[in-house]
Order: structure tokens, then C-alpha cells, then sequence
């Protein structure tokens, strides 16, 4: 039998793994402290530079971090309490930030210290985030920020927010735009909540009001806000796929199939749908293990906005047919109704009641980009097709009728 061939990179993970295991015994280590440490022996983001996070090797091999992690008993729920300073502001600061950016943000952002936020939809820009309209006016060393975002996710538990803003009406929109990173907790931002109808109210809307950003906090050049943005939209997409797991089933239909077990169902119409649906999410996650594989460090391709798409769809299939196994069930109210609550982690991937997760799943298809908007990037950048008609492209903004 062939003896398996285990790389160099592969081994150095292993065996800062172990020191980590050994220094911070995880069953008497505090989160944020193993955290830390965790950071601090390159295990955050393996693909990262060493000394913000990571070793420089291959970032397949952040599996094998969480996968031995989580058999040690560690936990790893910084991913999803801060999905969006993990998922989104880290990569963005490592590939646009100074060095005294990433010292001061990496660190605190993976132990959860420091919550983030996305500061980039508004009430008339959402799927087209470059028409927005919210401006920065320079004064010295800082910027004077006023307008309204929308749909901001955990805004009211955030530290620190994503903001794209305005800085040069008088060009096309895409080429007068900035991005900074802004205080939550400042004078003049204002952040109010939007309850869900699961009543939860994870999102929310944010009001700018002579808020003041140094300029020390910009992420790259004046005007080049675009660019720096579309790092963190393919990376905001890429973490709202599936999960990038070798657990098979792991998927979201696991939930139905508990279901299944726990009504002891046998209709078979339901149970092809069943199987029909198992087979997909495998197929969506084993398509997230290529597209992971093969990602290097920097902005991701469209593989992203693939994952995106068909996770946000299967889930949405998956959610309903948990109802239709539930049957009559389905039509109660969960443990305490619907009251509002405001939640400290979001639910991309929720896995409470069935009757709480088919309503929230709604929201897969819109958050991060809609079905549609994923459609069209694959359509025009990954199979060529025609762009659709863009009568704004080449003129200033100033100049764009708005409603």
C-alpha cells in the first residue's frame, strides 16, 4: 500500500497546532485567550504573513487547523461572531492596509474583541453599491461623513464598520468613492434597528451626521474606494457559501434529515425530495472544497459568487421541505414567538427552530448580493456574456438622474 506523503507546510500547521494545544489546554483556556494565542502562533489565517496571523502557506490548510482544533475541544465560534470582521475586514485590511493598520485591527478582530461591521448598502443603492450617496468631505486630517446605510449587519454590537463614502461627485460614480474604516461608537453615527420577521432585529440602519473619520483610518488612495470595496464583496461572498468541509452531509440538509428521523416519516414523495436535496448540498459542498483548494491569497474569483448563489438557493428548498416534514407542527409558533430580539451573532446559516430558519432563509438571496446580481457576474465574468446596458458608466456622478 502506497504510505501517504504528508507536506512540509502541512507539517509545521501540525506541530503549531500541537504547541498551541499544549500551552492553551483549551478546557482551561479562556476564549479570548486562546484566541490570542491562536493568532499569535500564525494559526488565525494560515495563508497570512507571519506576524499578522498566519504562516504564509497554503490556506487549504486552515482545515486541518479547525479540524484538529475541534477535536481537541477548542472553540471555534469567533468564526461567526465575527463572520464579518473574519470574513470580510481581514482579508480587505491585508491586502489595502498599512502595516500600522493591520498591527492595530488583526489581532483584536479575530479574538473578538473588536466586532465588525459592513457599511455599504443604502436605502437607494443596495444592488448597486457604487450609486451610493453617502459623502466625505475632507477637513485637515479627517474626513466629515454624513448619510444613511441600510441593512448593516450586528451594527449595534460593532467596535468598527466597512464604510464606502462618497468623496468625488464630479466623476463617474465608480472612480469617486473612498474607504474607510469608522468608528461605531463615535459622535454623530447613530445606529437604529430593523426587526426581522423572525423578530430578530440582526440588521440595522446607520445615520451619519457630521461624524469625523481621521484619515489615518482610509484603506488605500482617494477615489480608489472601488477597488479596495470589491475586495471585500468577493470575500463577503465567498464567506456566505457553504462551508468548505470534508464532513459529508454536513450541509443544510442535515437538518431535514434529523427531521425526517424524528417524524418518522415515509412518504416517498417526500423522501425523494429529501435525497434529491442531500445529494445537492453535497454537490454545493464539495464544489466549496475545489473552489477553497484552489483560491490563493488576495481577492477570490467568481468562484465566490457561484458558492454564494447555490448555497442561498439550496437553502431556501431545504428550509421548506423541513416544514413539509414537520406537517401540521409547522404552523406553531416556536418557543417564544417572534418577539423582538436583538442577537450579538448573525444567522447566514442558522440552525434553531425549523419554522424560525424557513423564515430567515429568505434572506440568503438578498444579503451579500441577490440571486440576481449573482447571476449576472457569473453571466458576464465568468461565461463572457454581454454586459447589460450601463448609461451611467462614463458619466459623473452629480450628473446621474436620482430619484
Amino acid at each position: 500500500m502506497r504510505a501517504v506523503t504528508t507536506s512540509t507546510e502541512e507539517v509545521r500547521v501540525r506541530e503549531r497546532v500541537e504547541e498551541l494545544l499544549a500551552k492553551c489546554p483549551p478546557e482551561s483556556t479562556e476564549d479570548r485567550d486562546f484566541w490570542g494565542a491562536q493568532f499569535d502562533f500564525g494559526l488565525a489565517w494560515v495563508q497570512f504573513p507571519e506576524g499578522r496571523g498566519g504562516l504564509g502557506v497554503s490556506p487549504k490548510l486552515q482545515g486541518v487547523v479547525t479540524k484538529e482544533l475541534r477535536a481537541a475541544g477548542a472553540r471555534t465560534n469567533n468564526l461567526t461572531r465575527n463572520g464579518i470582521g473574519q470574513g470580510m475586514g481581514a482579508p480587505t485590511i491585508l491586502a489595502h492596509g498599512t502595516d500600522d493598520q493591520q498591527e492595530r485591527w488583526l489581532r483584536p478582530l479575530f479574538t473578538c474583541e473588536e466586532i465588525w461591521c459592513q457599511l455599504f448598502s443604502e436605502p437607494g443603492a443596495g444592488s448597486d453599491v457604487a450609486g451610493l450617496s453617502t459623502r466625505a468631505i475632507r477637513d485637515g486630517d479627517e474626513w466629515v461623513v454624513n448619510g444613511q446605510k441600510v441593512w448593516t449587519t450586528l451594527a449595534h454590537v460593532a467596535r468598527w464598520g466597512l464604510l464606502v463614502a462618497r468623496t468625488d461627485p464630479d466623476v463617474p460614480k465608480h472612480r469617486g468613492l473612498t474607504y474607510f474604516v469608522v468608528d461605531m461608537q463615535a459622535d454623530g453615527v447613530e445606529v437604529r434597528p430593523l426587526r426581522q420577521i423572525t423578530g430578530d432585529a440582526e440588521f440595522n440602519e446607520v445615520y451619519f451626521t457630521d461624524a469625523r473619520v481621521p484619515d489615518e483610518n482610509r484603506l488605500g488612495g482617494v477615489g480608489e474606494g472601488w477597488n479596495v470595496a470589491i475586495t471585500t464583496l468577493m470575500n463577503e461572498r465567498s464567506a456566505l457559501g457553504v462551508e468548505a468541509t470534508d464532513r459529508r452531509g454536513a450541509g443544510p440538509a442535515a437538518a431535514a434529515v434529523d427531521l425526517w428521523k424524528h417524524y418518522e416519516r415515509t412518504d416517498p414523495a417526500l423522501k425523494d425530495a429529501l435525497m434529491r436535496l442531500w445529494v445537492e448540498g453535497e454537490v454545493l459542498r464539495m464544489t466549496g472544497l475545489r473552489a477553497a483548494a484552489a483560491r490563493q491569497l488576495g481577492t477570490p474569483g467568481p468562484e465566490g459568487s457561484v458558492g454564494k448563489l447555490l448555497f442561498a438557493e439550496h437553502n431556501k428548498r431545504v428550509r421548506k421541505l423541513c416544514l413539509d416534514v414537520m406537517g401540521p407542527d409547522s404552523m406553531l409558533f416556536p418557543d417564544g414567538g417572534y418577539e423582538m430580539h436583538r442577537p450579538e451573532e448573525a444567522a447566514y446559516w442558522s440552525a434553531g427552530d425549523p419554522r424560525e430558519t424557513f423564515l430567515r432563509s429568505r434572506a440568503n438571496t438578498i444579503e451579500g448580493g441577490t440571486s440576481e446580481i449573482m447571476r449576472n457576474i457569473l453571466g458576464e465574468r465568468v461565461l463572457g456574456l454581454p454586459g447589460e446596458p450601463r448609461g451611467d458608466k462614463d458619466v459623473p456622478w452629480s450628473e446621474v438622474p436620482r430619484s
